[in-house]
């Protein structure tokens, strides 16, 4: 059930109206949870600005993708797995690879070791210590690589509790979302 309502430019808060309108300009619309979001002009610049940062970690998009399936899956947003699915699948990933990035793990064990991490920490970030930092260096990631990480699982805890909370949902089978 929709709990908050998504806005347009002109009955948004000033500062949201000027991000909302910045954005239709450029990309021709604005989604369905950043017009939510506008309800908050600090929210909507927070997403907004972490939203740009996390694109420039060195993360490969397809590996970002099974990063934020894993969080999504745990988190239980719908809306964020659909959107994080069909990226995925544009990117060239399959279906067993989505499944598995959706249950924490992949073939490789390299990537298994980082999706087990990221699982890790959305659910238990107090329990993780040394030897959870000194697996992944084993498995070749760089403190760079368990850093972005740390933010990209953030990024999706952030877009995948609002969209929770404010009640968004996917569009049914065969329909757009709400722009």
């Amino acid at each position: 059930m929709r709990r908050l309502k998504p806005l347009e430019p002109a009955n948004a808060p000033a500062k949201s109206g000027e991000l909302l309108a910045e954005i239709i300009d450029r990309h021709g619309t604005a989604g369905d949870m950043v017009r939510t979001m506008a309800h908050s002009p600090a929210l909507l610049t927070g997403y907004l600005s972490f939203s740009r940062a996390m694109k420039r970690t060195k993360l490969p998009a397809a590996l970002g993708e099974k990063v934020s399936l894993a969080v999504q899956e745990w988190l239980g947003c719908a809306s964020c797995l659909a959107a994080h699915a069909d990226a995925a699948k544009a990117l060239g990933l399959s279906d067993t690879d989505i499944a598995l990035a959706r249950q924490g793990t992949s073939v490789d064990p390299r990537e298994a070791a980082l999706l087990a991490f990221v699982v890790n920490v959305v659910a238990e970030p107090a329990a993780i210590g040394d030897d959870d930092n000194a697996a992944l260096t084993a498995h070749g990631w760089t403190e760079r690589t368990i850093a972005d990480v740390i933010g990209l699982v953030a990024l999706n805890q952030l877009t995948g509790t609002f969209n929770l909370v404010a009640g968004i949902e996917p569009a049914p089978a065969g329909e757009t979302a709400p722009q």
